[in-house]
């Protein structure tokens, strides 16, 4: 059945149009049912979700905590009867939305003070799980990024009336540094996060937008120069000289983005990714990028830069040295096919 709708991010949908969207031969009444009132809707036939929010309600006596940030988290409780080891939470924390979708519609309040009308939805696009308190349940607390987020237009945010949440992020720490960590363990990513941490400005998760290639650069010239940095410090001015950004010379397809040296005068081939979310944040490698490791393990640095901060061109890093099959889980997320 082609109804004519399409989603479209930021367009307007009420309950029936999202049903005539992902469900249009089943019957739908309004103010029941499934389509009708639930706030989490599953799919039929298939593992992906519909949510609907609408922020400021009030149920069972518990007055939900939301927000959207501007960096695109979605901060989101479950119902209030709902425990973390109810069959439909775990569902939710074990989601990989590499594998199924979660598709956002939102709206900030029910009924709209001036028609007197029920408001519509937004659609937001689709979101990936990020973490969840797990000291606190009945209701469940949820942090949720949306993908490819971009900020709507004022227009649509006043439409909305929808004003977004400051990372809280934007002045820390000084501008042009790197600040090297500890790696994370490989511990499970989904065990959640204490209320502390849960309430704290930090995201876990991002990839797939359109500022990656950008971001990525950035992080690449705060390698560059922290390369260089090191070798003058250790009186090795002459290898400084000679360090190359290979991404920018040679562009991608190398392998690598940054040849340097050690200061014995060895080269180093340095990967570079990076994120302004956390540490625990996956990241994209190619098969490229991984057989380069595997061939030159003795030579091989991947540096991992999280919490960058493209305002003051800042973050922190971790580094990961030789074959990173041996360092890192990996999961094929596109496969090439042919007959």
């Amino acid at each position: 059945m082609d109804n004519g709708l399409r989603l479209e991010l930021f367009k307007q949908y009420n309950r029936k149009d999202v049903h005539n969207i992902f469900d249009p031969y089943s019957p739908f009444t309004s103010g029941s049912g499934t389509w009708g009132i639930h706030g989490i809707v599953k799919i039929p036939n298939r593992e992906g979700y519909v949510f609907f929010v609408t922020f400021g309600q009030k149920m069972l006596g518990h007055e939900f905590e939301e927000e959207v940030t501007e960096e695109g988290v979605l901060t989101w409780q479950s119902q209030p009867k709902q425990k973390l080891s109810d069959a439909v939470i775990r569902t939710l924390i074990r989601h990989n939305h590499l594998k199924n979708n979660i598709y956002l519609f939102l709206r900030t309040r029910r009924i709209n003070p001036t028609t007197k009308k029920s408001e519509p939805f937004t659609y937001l696009g689709k979101m990936a799980y990020l973490n969840h308190d797990n000291q606190r349940e009945a209701p469940v607390y949820f942090k949720w990024q949306i993908i490819n987020w971009e900020i709507p237009s004022q227009e649509i945010l006043e439409r909305m009336n929808l004003q977004l949440t400051a990372s809280g992020r934007e002045t820390e720490g000084e501008g042009g540094t790197l600040q090297e960590t500890d790696k994370p363990s490989r511990s499970d990513r989904q065990n959640g996060t204490s209320t502390r941490g849960f309430h704290a400005r930090h995201v876990n998760f991002a990839e797939n937008n359109d500022r990656n290639q950008k971001i990525g650069i950035q992080g690449e010239l705060l390698v560059l120069e922290h390369e260089k940095s090191r070798l003058i410090a250790n009186g090795r001015s002459d290898l400084a000289s000679k360090v190359i950004h290979t991404s920018i010379v040679e562009g991608d397809g190398a392998g690598f983005d940054i040849q340097s040296y050690t200061t014995d005068g060895e080269v180093k081939f340095i990967e570079v990714k990076t994120t302004t979310a956390g540490i625990q944040t996956p990241f994209i490698l190619t098969s490229n990028e991984v057989a380069f490791s595997e061939k030159h393990s003795d030579s091989y640095i991947l540096y991992r830069v999280y919490d960058y901060n493209h305002k003051i061109h800042s973050g922190s890093f971790y580094t990961l040295k030789g074959d990173i099959t041996n360092k890192v889980n990996l999961e094929p997320t596109q496969f090439k096919a042919w007959v």
